[in-house]
C-alpha cells in the first residue's frame, strides 16, 4: 500500500495524548534500493501535502531525501508493524505489496528457518538447500488429519488439504508444483506423493504405494540432469495421477510427461552433464553383464562430456544406477528389456563418436567401415552396418518424376546424427514412461484421483530459444489459470460472507495467450514455415515482425531481425530465431527410421514401428470417475492438417490444452518453489533472485488481488479478543459480539468503507489492521505509564523508609567501623616503621654484598690474570703438582680398600661372637624352665580327663549289668506265668499277645546290646588315643633329654657338670614314668597319674627344642598343648 494522506491523520491522532506522557510515534516505510531491492527507512519529518521530497532516516542511521513524483503517485510503502512481521500467511500482513512480501519471507528464511509459508491458497516453499528433519514418517503422521491453519505451513499440510477436499467434497483434487530450475520442484512433488502413499496405503497386497515411488528414481535417471543451477534439474514436465478407490486408498497411477529437452541429448553446456542415465551407465560399465555394451568412462564419449566435470559432488552414479535397475523390477520390467533399455542407452553414446570424413571440398562425406563406434552401434541395435553407413551420410529425394539419392555434407551429417540420436532416446523416453504406467495401472473402478503437476517455471536467459518459448507459454496457461482461480475464491468469500463488493480488476494475460496460440499467431505462422520447403528463421521473423508489430505484448530488438520479445505476465523475454524451425519440425529422415524398424531386436523395432502423436490421450473408461465431467475452458485450436506430420509446437499445444482441461475440472492447490541463490548455499537469501521469482510465479498477483478487496480478516471472537482493551465497560457487556465489534468500529473509523462486516468475519482495507494497531498500542502505553507512575510511587516510599532506617544502621556500623579502622591504622603504622627499618636495613645490606661481591670479583679476575701469567712461566711445576696428586690419591685409594677389608674381617668376627652367645643363652635353663610351665598344665589336664572318662565307664559299666539282670529275672518270670497261663487257660489269643510281649522285649534287649556296644567301642578309641599320646609325649621326652644329654657330654657345655647330672636325673624319672603308664594300659587298668615336678626334671631341656620333637613324631600339638 502506498503512504496516503489518510497515514498522516493518524499519525497526528496518534500524537494527541503526547502530554500524558506517550512518546511519538514514528513511521516506517520501504523505498529501492538497487543492492537489497527494498530498504527500510523511517520518516522523521512529517509528511505535509505539496512537498516534493520526505526527510527519511535508514537504518544505519544516514539522512536522506527521497523525491516524490506527485503525478504517478509514487509515495514509498509503509511498513507493517512488528507484531505482523513473521506471520505464516502472507494475507494477514495489514500492508500487502512487495517489499512486505519480501521481507517477511526472509525474516521466516533467515531467522526462524522456516522454508514454507502460506500466501492465501499458495504455498510458498523456498528450497533450503539442506536436509532438514521436517519429512519423517511421524511427521506425516502428525499433519494427517488436521485442518491446513492449524499447523505450520508444510507441504504435507497442502497434501493434506487436497485428500481431504477429494474425501469430503468427492471431487478430483490437483497440486501444481512450479519454480524455475533449482528452486525444488521435483523434491516437493515426491514428498507430496509420499504423504499419499503413505496416508492413502492400498487396502490389498499390490503395493501399488511403493510402485508410486519407484516411479521417481526411474524419471529421475531418464529426465533429470545437471544444469548450471541445479544438480538434479528435471528437463521436462510431468501430471501424475494417483488414483483412489471410493474407501480413497490408493489403486493405481498414471503419468504424463512434457516437453522432455531432447536437445540436451546431443548437447550441452559448461557445467552441465546429459540425461543421469548415461552417467550411471558409464559408471557400471566394468559389470560382467554390460560387457557387451563396450563402455568406456563417460569422458571418453562426445555426448557426456561436453559440459566438463562428468561428476556431481557427493553423487555416486554406481550406487544410483542400482536404485534405478531396482525401480525397474520393482515395477515389474522384464531383465530381458532392461538389458535392451540399457543396449539402445549406449547405441546412443556410440552414435555421438561416430568419426565423419569429409569428402570433395566438404560437399560429400563418409564413414569408414571399420569404425568401432559405427559396428557397436548397428550390433547393439541390431540393425544392418553397411545400410546405417550409407544412409547416414545420404539422403533420398522423392519427386513426381523420379527419386534419386543425394550426399550430404559434413555438418548435415552431424545435425543428421545428432537428430537421429534425440529420436531415439525420445522414442526410448516414451517407451519407459508407457510401460510405467502399465506397472502402475489397475483395473479396479477408479473413484476420484489427485493429480501433482511438476512443471518447469518462468524461465528466462541470456540466449532464450525454442524450449524457452514452450515453456513460459505453459506458464502464461498455468498463471491464466491460477489467476481466474484465486479470483474466483475471492468473490466466493464475499459471497458467502454476504457482504457487497464490486468487480476487482485483476491481470488478464489472455491477449499473451492470444498472441502466441490464436489463429496467425506465434505458433501458427512457426507451423507454416515450417512446411515450406526452403523456410528459413529468418523469413519466420520477418513474418512475426508483419504481423503482430502492433500488438502490446510483441515488440522488435532494435540491434537484431533474428529475434523477437514477448511480454510475458512476469517479464519481458527475447527469442533469438534462430534453430525454431529445425526444433519445431524435429526432423529425422525416414531411411534411417526404416534401418531401425527393420531391426532383429523386436523391442527396438516396436519403438519405431506406427508412431503416433505422442500426446497421450485423455482418461476414459473405467479409470475415470463419473462423477467429473472435464470440458474444455475456451474452445480449442483447429486442428493440422493430418497430411503433415504434427510439429513439436503443435503436439505441446495439444498436450497442454488436454493439461488444462484436466486442471480445470479439478480443485488446484498451488506450491510455487523459490530459489534463495544461485550458489546452492544452505540458508542463504538474495533478495534480488527472490522477487524475480515471486514476481514470476504469480505470488505477487495473488498479494495484489486479495490488496485490491479487504486482504485483513478477522472472525469477531478473535477480534473481540484482541481489541477489547479499545472497548467501553458498558460495550463489552452485551452479549452480541457482532454488535459490540460494529459499535468500536463506528467509534473508531469513520470511513464506512474501510471495512466490512461478514456472517462470520470483519474484512478491512489496507492499512486499517495496523492503524488498529497503533490504537491498541497507544491504550496500552497509557495505561502503562499510569500503572508505572503509581507503583513507582508506592516504590519510592518504601525505598526512604527503608533508606532511613538503614542510614541509622550505617550511621551505628560506620562510628564503630572508625574507631575501629583508627586503631588498626595505628597498629598498621607501627608495623610500617617497622618494615620500613627493617627493610633499610635489608637495601643496605643487600647494596654491601653487591659491592663486596663485585670487589671479590674484581680480585679473583686480577689474582687470576696473575696466575695465569706465572702459569705460562711454571707449566713444569703445574705438571708435578697434579702427577704427585695423582699419586698420593692413588695411595690414599689402597690404604682406604685395605682399610674396608681389615674392618670387614673384624666385624665378621664380632658378628659371629654374638651370634654364638645368643645359641648358647637360647639353650640355657632359664629358657627351658619359662617353657616347662605349660607342659605341666597340659599334663595334669589331660589327667582329669582320663579320670572323668573313667568314672563314665564304670557308671555305664553297672547300669549295662543292672539292666541285664533285670531282663533275665523278667524273661524267667514271664516264662512262669506263661507256663501257668497255658496249663489253667489254654487259649490261642492270649498265647499270641504274651509272644508279641516277648518279641518286643528282645528287641530291647537288641538295642541295649546294640547301645553297650558302641559305648565299649568309644571307651577302646578314647582309651587308643589316650595312650597313644601318654607314650608319644613321654618317647618324645625321652629323646630330647638323651639328645640334651648327649650335647653336654659332647663337649658343648664342658664349663658346666650340673646340667648333665639334673639330665641324668631327668632321664631317670622319665624312663620309670613310661614303665608305669605302659603297665598299667597293657593291663587295661585304671592310672592313677601322679604328679611329676617335670620342672625339676626339665630344668635343662629347651621346651621349643620339644615340641620340634613331638611334631616330627606325628602328635597333634594342638591336643597336646
Amino acid at each position: 500500500m502506498w503512504l496516503e494522506p489518510h497515514a498522516a491523520g493518524h499519525a497526528k491522532e496518534g500524537g494527541h495524548q503526547e502530554g500524558a506522557g506517550v512518546e511519538e510515534v514514528t513511521y516506517l516505510v520501504w523505498i529501492p534500493d538497487p543492492n537489497e531491492v527494498w530498504r527500510s527507512a523511517e520518516i522523521i519529518k512529517d509528511y505535509k501535502e505539496g512537498d516534493k521530497s520526505l526527510r527519511l532516516k535508514l537504518e544505519d542511521e544516514t539522512v536522506c531525501e527521497y523525491p516524490i513524483d506527485r503525478q504517478g503517485s509514487q509515495l514509498p510503502f509503509l511498513r507493517n508493524p512488528d507484531i505482523l512481521v513473521g506471520e505464516n500467511d502472507l494475507t494477514a500482513l495489514s500492508y500487502l505489496h512487495e517489499p512486505a512480501v519480501l521481507h517477511n519471507l526472509k525474516v521466516r528464511f533467515l531467522e526462524s528457518n522456516h522454508i514454507y509459508t502460506y500466501c492465501g491458497i499458495v504455498l510458498v516453499a523456498i528450497n533450503p538447500y539442506e536436509q532438514l528433519p521436517i519429512y519423517e514418517q511421524d511427521v506425516i503422521y502428525a499433519y494427517s488429519g488436521q485442518n491446513m491453519g492449524d499447523m505450520d505451513p508444510h507441504i504435507f499440510a497442502v497434501a493434506e488439504e487436497a485428500y481431504k477436499q477429494m474425501a469430503r467434497d468427492e471431487k478430483n483434487q490437483s497440486i501444481i508444483v512450479s519454480g524455475e530450475s533449482g528452486a525444488g520442484k521435483t523434491v516437493s512433488a515426491k514428498y507430496a506423493m509420499r504423504f499419499f502413499a503413505t496416508v492413502g496405503g492400498s487396502a490389498s497386497d499390490t503395493n501399488i504405494e511403493a510402485k508410486v515411488l519407484a516411479s521417481s528414481p526411474i524419471m529421475e535417471a531418464i529426465g533429470n540432469a545437471k544444469t548450471t543451477r541445479n544438480d538434479n534439474s528435471s528437463r521436462f514436465g510431468k501430471y501424475i495421477q494417483i488414483g483412489f478407490d471410493k474407501r480413497y486408498h490408493i489403486i493405481g497411477a498414471n503419468m504424463r510427461t512434457y516437453l522432455l529437452e531432447k536437445s540436451r541429448v546431443v548437447f550441452q553446456a559448461e557445467d552441465e552433464r546429459n540425461y543421469h542415465i548415461f552417467y550411471q551407465l558409464c559408471a557400471s560399465a566394468s559389470l560382467p553383464e554390460f560387457k557387451d555394451l563396450s563402455l568406456t568412462c563417460a569422458e571418453d564419449f562426445f555426448y557426456t562430456s561436453q559440459g566438463g566435470d562428468t561428476s556431481i559432488d557427493g553423487v555416486d552414479d554406481a550406487d544410483d544406477f542400482e536404485k534405478t535397475r531396482h525401480a525397474f523390477t520393482l515395477l515389474g520390467v522384464k531383465e530381458s528389456h532392461q538389458m535392451a533399455i540399457f543396449k539402445i542407452i549406449a547405441s546412443i553414446l556410440h552414435l555421438g563418436n561416430l568419426e565423419i570424413q569429409a569428402e570433395r571440398d566438404g560437399d560429400a562425406c563418409s564413414i569408414s567401415g571399420q569404425d568401432e563406434h559405427l559396428n557397436n552401434f548397428c550390433s547393439l541395435l541390431g540393425v544392418e552396418h553397411s545400410q546405417m553407413q550409407h544412409w547416414l551420410c545420404h539422403r533420398k529425394f522423392v519427386t513426381t518424376a523420379e527419386t534419386y539419392v543425394k550426399t550430404m555434407s559434413v555438418q548435415q551429417v552431424v545435425n543428421a546424427r545428432n537428430a537421429l540420436a534425440k529420436h531415439i532416446y525420445a522414442q526410448l523416453f516414451n517407451w519407459i514412461v508407457e510401460h510405467v504406467n502399465k506397472a502402475l495401472h489397475t483395473t479396479i473402478k477408479q473413484h476420484s484421483f489427485i493429480g501433482v503437476l511438476d512443471i518447469y517455471g518462468f524461465e528466462t536467459f541470456e540466449v532464450n530459444s525454442f524450449e524457452q518459448f514452450c515453456i513460459n507459454y505453459a506458464n502464461e496457461k498455468l498463471q491464466q489459470q491460477f489467476n481466474l482461480h484465486v479470483f474466483k475464491l475471492e468473490q466466493e468469500e464475499y459471497m458467502k460472507e454476504q457482504i457487497p463488493w464490486t468487480l476487482i480488476d485483476f491481470y488478464d494475460n489472455q491477449p499473451c495467450i492470444d498472441l502466441i496460440e490464436a489463429k496467425l499467431g506465434i505458433l501458427d505462422l512457426l507451423d507454416e514455415e515450417c512446411k515450406v520447403p526452403k523456410g528459413t528463421d529468418q523469413n519466420w521473423a520477418q513474418k512475426l515482425y508483419d504481423r503482430h508489430s502492433a500488438s502490446q505484448h510483441f515488440q522488435k530488438p532494435r540491434m537484431s531481425n533474428t529475434s523477437f520479445i514477448v511480454v510475458h505476465f512476469a517479464d519481458k523475454v527475447e527469442y533469438q530465431c534462430e534453430g525454431f524451425l529445425e526444433k519445431n519440425r524435429d526432423t529425422v529422415y525416414e531411411e534411417q527410421i526404416n534401418i531401425l524398424k527393420a531391426s532383429k531386436y523386436p523391442m527396438v523395432a516396436d519403438l519405431f514401428h506406427d508412431e503416433k502423436d505422442s500426446m497421450p490421450a485423455p482418461p476414459v473408461g473405467k479409470g475415470t470417475s463419473s462423477k467429473i465431467s472435464v470440458r474444455s475452458a475456451r474452445p480449442a485450436v483447429k486442428a493440422a492438417n493430418k497430411e503433415h506430420k504434427k510439429t513439436v509446437g503443435h503436439q505441446f499445444r495439444n498436450s497442454l490444452h488436454l493439461l488444462m482441461e484436466t486442471l480445470n475440472a479439478t480443485t488446484p492447490h498451488y506450491v510455487r518453489c523459490i530459489k534463495p541463490n544461485d550458489e546452492k548455499l544452505p540458508f542463504k537469501f538474495d533478495p534480488k533472485r527472490a522477487v524475480q521469482q515471486l514476481r514470476a510465479c504469480g505470488v505477487l498477483e495473488t498479494i495484489r488481488i486479495s490488496a485490491a478487496g479487504y486482504p485483513s480478516r478477522w472472525s469477531y471472537h478473535d477480534f473481540l479478543n484482541r481489541y477489547r482493551v479499545l472497548m467501553k465497560k458498558r460495550d463489552i457487556s452485551k452479549n452480541d459480539k457482532k454488535q459490540i465489534c460494529k459499535t468500536l468500529l463506528e467509534n473508531l473509523i469513520t470511513d464506512p468503507d474501510k471495512f466490512q462486516f461478514g456472517r462470520t468475519k470483519i474484512f478491512f482495507r489496507a492499512g486499517q489492521v495496523a492503524y488498529l494497531e497503533k490504537l491498541r498500542a497507544d491504550k496500552f502505553r497509557a495505561a502503562t505509564i499510569m500503572i508505572q507512575k503509581t507503583v513507582r510511587g508506592w516504590l519510592q516510599r518504601l525505598k526512604y523508609r527503608r533508606m532511613k532506617e538503614a542510614a541509622v544502621t550505617i550511621q551505628r556500623y560506620t562510628r564503630g567501623h572508625l574507631a575501629r579502622r583508627l586503631a588498626d591504622h595505628l597498629r598498621k603504622t607501627r608495623a610500617a616503621i617497622i618494615f620500613q627499618k627493617q627493610y633499610r636495613m635489608l637495601r643496605i645490606f643487600r647494596a654491601f654484598q653487591n659491592i663486596r661481591q663485585a670487589t671479590i670479583t674484581i680480585q679473583a679476575f686480577a689474582r687470576g690474570m696473575f696466575v695465569r701469567r706465572i702459569l705460562l712461566e711454571h707449566k713444569t711445576t703445574i705438571i708435578q703438582k697434579h702427577a704427585r696428586a695423582w699419586l698420593a690419591r692413588k695411595q690414599f685409594l689402597r690404604l682406604r680398600c685395605a682399610t674396608v677389608v681389615l674392618q670387614c674381617y673384624y666385624r665378621r668376627m664380632k658378628a659371629k661372637q654374638e651370634l654364638k652367645a645368643l645359641k648358647i643363652e637360647a639353650r640355657s635353663a632359664e629358657h627351658l624352665k619359662r617353657l616347662n610351665i605349660g607342659m605341666e598344665n597340659k599334663v595334669v589336664q589331660l589327667q582329669r580327663k582320663v579320670d572323668e572318662q573313667n568314672k563314665e565307664y564304670k557308671l555305664l559299666n553297672e547300669q549295662l549289668s543292672a539292666l541285664t539282670s533285670a531282663h533275665s529275672t523278667e524273661m524267667k518270670k514271664l516264662k512262669k506265668e506263661l507256663e501257668q497261663y497255658q496249663q489253667s487257660q489254654g487259649d490261642g489269643n492270649q498265647l499270641v499277645d504274651l509272644q508279641e510281649e516277648i518279641e518286643s522285649l528282645q528287641l530291647e534287649l537288641k538295642k541295649a546290646h546294640s547301645e553297650r556296644k558302641i559305648i565299649e567301642d568309644a571307651y577302646v578309641k578314647e582309651k587308643d588315643l589316650l595312650k597313644k599320646v601318654s607314650i608319644g609325649f613321654l618317647l618324645c621326652c625321652l629323646c630330647v633329654v638323651a639328645e640334651f644329654m648327649g650335647r653336654n657330654r659332647g663337649g658343648l657345655l664342658p664349663h658346666t657338670q650340673h646340667g648333665f647330672v639334673a639330665g641324668q636325673s631327668c632321664l631317670t624319672n622319665l624312663i620309670s614314668f613310661y614303665d608305669q603308664v605302659t603297665y598299667h594300659l597293657d593291663k587295661g587298668e585304671e592310672i592313677d597319674v601322679i604328679y611329676l615336678d617335670f620342672k625339676k626334671a626339665f630344668d635343662l631341656v629347651s621346651h621349643d627344642h620339644l615340641l620340634v620333637k613331638l611334631a616330627n613324631c606325628g602328635l597333634d600339638l594342638t591336643t597336646i598343648c
